[in-house]
Formats: structure tokens, sequence, C-alpha cells
């Protein structure tokens, strides 16, 4: 049986998909880019605030599952410019403890959604 997770501090869906789905005690995220959840607007600027409004939105997601960045056992980061890897890396670690940071591949694609320059999306367990 699966669960529909659905937040307004998130972005809304911007086609047929779901924020995320909770299976079990499994939540599979869809990926989330830096639209700002009220407005619906890109948030642009430089990598790092893309970066930080990726991560907000996705910990709001977590939040309407009742979960943490700690429940995260696998994440998968989509750039569109691997030289952004590093500041991408930084942002993104802030988020975890070190020492129990999720599994994680960091892939540089041609395009991303709305010419956005991260992607990023996770599976937690409960």
């Amino acid at each position: 049986m699966k669960k529909i997770i659905f937040t307004d501090k998130a972005p809304a869906p911007i086609g047929p998909y779901s924020q995320a789905v909770l299976s079990g005690n499994t939540l599979y995220t869809s990926g989330q880019i830096a639209l700002h959840p009220e407005t619906g607007e890109l948030v642009t600027g430089d990598i790092e605030t893309e970066t930080k409004q990726v991560m907000e939105n996705m910990k709001a997601v977590l939040d309407a599952a009742e979960m943490t960045f700690e429940n995260v056992i696998k994440s998968t980061i989509f750039i569109s410019d691997m030289n952004d890897f590093a500041k991408i890396n930084s942002i993104y670690g802030a988020y975890f403890n070190e020492k129990t940071a999720p599994a994680r591949e960091t892939v540089q694609v041609a395009k991303l959604p709305k010419n956005v320059n991260v992607e990023i999306s996770m599976i937690a367990v409960l």
C-alpha cells in the first residue's frame, strides 16, 4: 500500500507525479529543484542559493512524512556542471551528520527541468 505525501511548504508538483510516496516504512521523494514553495518562482543567484532552496524543499517533504535528514539512506544529485560539485556538496553536507550520511551519487546531466543547475531526490526509511 502506498501513501501520497504532500505539503504546501514545498513546491507543488508541475506534472503527473507526487512530492513523495511512502510505501511501508520507505519514503521515495521526487526530485526537488529550487522553486520557492509560496511563489512557484525559481530561486536563482548562485549555485549555493539554489542548492539551499532545494534542500529546504526536501526538508519540507521529509517533515510532511514525519522524517528528517537522519532518515535518509540514499540521495541522488543531478547537476548541470560538475565544476559546481564542491559548492553543492558544501551546502548539501550541512544538512547531514557526516558519520551517518546517506549513500549518494552525483551525476552531471545535459539539462534539468526549467534549466536549473541542481536537482536532488532521496530515499528515506522510518
